[in-house]
């Protein structure tokens, strides 16, 4: 299992106050900034990205690491994979 404490991002989405379906929508163009391989680091407060970002990295094909809580919001990240 990787420690996501250890995670050092390539790219990060700051989509703190927006709501559904904003940080997904912030994830998929932020995706595109990162090299295949590289790690993207989203920042969310809404509760759906728990779900949404997860479910859209497995349809599409890239690697769901996992979220972090941090003060007031969540970090999650995700790796390219094509």
């Amino acid at each position: 299992m990787t420690d996501l404490n250890a995670i050092e991002a390539n790219d990060q989405v700051d989509a703190r106050g927006s709501a559904c379906p904003g940080p997904l929508l912030e994830a998929k163009k932020g995706i595109g900034k990162v090299q295949v391989g590289q790690t993207l680091e989203i920042f969310s407060n809404d509760e759906g990205t728990r779900n949404d970002i997860p479910a859209w990295a497995g349809k599409v094909g890239h690697e769901y690491l996992g979220f972090l809580e941090a003060d007031g919001y969540d970090k999650h990240y995700i790796i390219r994979k094509k």
